[in-house]
Formats: structure tokens, C-alpha cells, sequence
């Protein structure tokens, strides 16, 4: 059975579509005071339960529905409970960068878990070691299997990484695109504000992807564009997992020099206002992966 919170309705009925099911009922609300309200009203008493919430847009509100949910499928008597979340919130929290600082990618680990959930599915952590901080069976799938199929019709040269700690995810990409690698040094200046002050590689009159997980303000990526349009690229193209889009992140993309910008639909992604953004559906990734636990199959996820 798969239940939809109201996060990403509009996902959900793509993956239940794709699984050839029907959506499970529920009611999901609030009362007057702002809480969570919460009833399942299909019977799932023995079943293997599928929740898909992404953590994203109003992550605090869409978490604690998530973990409400999850607490009325477990008394309900679910046999198992995944968590199929397409963006994994609080996922940058993942590791005291300070004193007295949280980590808040364990504590949303520690808060599925305790709610009732049994299995989780996400797609392109932000840091590998959050998957360690489960104690259950963890599904990280990956964009670029979808990005890819989409990337195959641009002629592409160089694919470039925006930081040193996206050089994994770049060389992946290059690796099935058969292209060259290149690395820029990011410093960040503030929240909204990234200066780089190296490339390695070579990018001269050449084709750019630049590549990374995830787009919160946009900073990085219209610097990383800019520097590589400055030292000669002929033009960049961009492809990310997840597209937050906050605050002006599309319009300062867009005014930094990008040709082209694929984002998958792990959040909700409004195209209107932006000709350059093509959304790309993970929503067969995510059935497919459904559809493997259900059957107990060994999953292909590369």
C-alpha cells in the first residue's frame, strides 16, 4: 500500500501509477491550534506499507506529519513501514562543523525510527555517512540514472564539479558521458554569497556540466557558472537531484549565464518563468525500487 503526505502529491500518483496501484486513503489536516491531524482510513493491518514524503518547502510541518502517520500505521497493526522520501531534510546537519552544534541529519534518523518506520528510501544524501545513521535498511538511489537518459542529446565536453566535495558525484557523470573532469575551489562568503578562486582543468571553448546534489539559494552554482564562462567555456549547462529554489535562486541561475538546468522532481518544481528548466521525472526510480522490495529482489540501483 502507498500513502501520499502533502508534500508531493503530485509524485506520489506518478509512482502509483507506475506500480499500477491506487493511492491509499487517509485524512491529513490540522487542528484549530495548528497540530497534526492524522486517520488512516484504509485497513493495513498485516500489509507492507510505502509512505511518500519529501522533507521539503515546509520540512518542519511535512516531517511531523510524516512521524504522526507513521505512529497511526504502526498502531493500526502494519506489518512494515518504508519511508520513501525523494529529498532527505535536514540532510547539510550532518556532522558537528562547530561547537555546540546538532546534527540534525541523526536526530530525523532517530525520529522515523522511534515513530515506527522500518525501511527507508531516499534518493542522493547530501553526505554518504547518513545512511549510516539508521539501525534499518536504507535505499539511497541516484538521480543520475534518470539525469543521464536526458543528457544523453546534449553534446557535452567537460563535466565539472562546483566543489571539491562534489568531485565524486562529477566523476560519475563523466565516467558515462565519456568527457573530461574539472574541479572549482569554492570559498563561502555567507549563506547567499560564494567566491571561487581556482579551477583545475581546462575549459577553454568547451561544452560545461556542471554538476551537483542539491540547489538551495543558487549561490554556488551561478559563481561556479560564471567562473567557468569567465575563463572561456563556450556555454554550461546544469544538472542537480534536488531544486529548492529558494529565495531568487532561479532568476540568480539564470542571470549568472546558464543555457540549460535539469532538476529531477524529488520537490516540487514550478517550470513557469524559467524556459531553461527541464524537469526530469524520478518517479519510475523510485516505483521501481517499490516494486523490488515488495518482490524481495536485489535491487539495481547504479
Amino acid at each position: 500500500m502507498l500513502f501520499a503526505g502533502t508534500s508531493h502529491p503530485n509524485l506520489a500518483r506518478e509512482v502509483a501509477t507506475y506500480l499500477g496501484w491506487d493511492l491509499a486513503s487517509l485524512h491529513l489536516g490540522r487542528f484549530p491550534d495548528g497540530e497534526v491531524e492524522v486517520q488512516v482510513l484504509d485497513d493495513v493491518r498485516g500489509r507492507d506499507v510505502f509512505v511518500l514524503q519529501t522533507l521539503a518547502g515546509d520540512p518542519d510541518h511535512f516531517l511531523m506529519e510524516m512521524l504522526v502517520l507513521f505512529d497511526a500505521l504502526k498502531r493500526a497493526s502494519a506489518r512494515s513501514i518504508t519511508a520513501v522520501i525523494p529529498y532527505y531534510g535536514y540532510c547539510r546537519q550532518d556532522r558537528k562543523s562547530e561547537g555546540r552544534a546538532p546534527i540534525t541529519a541523526k536526530l530525523v534518523a532517530d525520529l522515523i525510527q522511534t515513530a515506527g518506520g522500518t525501511r527507508v528510501v531516499t534518493m542522493d544524501l547530501h553526505a554518504a555517512q547518513i545512511e549510516g545513521f539508521f539501525n534499518m535498511p536504507v535505499d539511497n538511489l541516484f538521480a543520475k540514472v534518470a539525469l543521464l537518459q536526458v543528457l544523453k542529446k546534449e553534446s557535452i565536453d567537460v563535466v565539472a564539479a562546483p566543489d571539491v566535495g562534489g568531485i565524486k558525484i562529477a566523476r560519475a557523470f563523466a565516467d558515462r558521458l565519456s568527457c573530461n573532469l574539472c574541479v572549482l575551489d569554492k570559498q563561502r562568503v555567507s549563506a547567499d554569497q560564494v567566491s571561487i578562486t581556482t579551477l583545475i582543468g581546462e575549459v577553454q571553448g568547451r561544452s560545461v556540466l556542471l554538476v551537483d546534489d542539491l540547489i538551495s539559494t543558487g549561490a554556488t552554482i551561478s559563481a561556479a557558472t560564471t567562473s567557468l564562462l569567465q575563463r572561456g567555456a563556450k556555454r554550461v549547462l546544469v544538472a542537480v537531484s534536488h531544486g529548492l529554489f529558494c529565495r531568487q535562486a532561479k532568476e540568480n541561475i539564470m542571470a549568472s549565464g546558464v543555457e540549460k538546468l535539469y532538476v529531477t522532481n524529488t520537490v516540487p518544481v514550478a517550470e513557469r518563468g524559467a524556459e531553461q528548466i527541464e524537469v526530469v521525472s524520478i518517479a519510475p526510480l523510485f516505483g521501481e525500487a517499490i516494486q523490488k522490495i515488495v518482490s524481495a529482489e536485489s535491487p539495481l540501483f547504479s
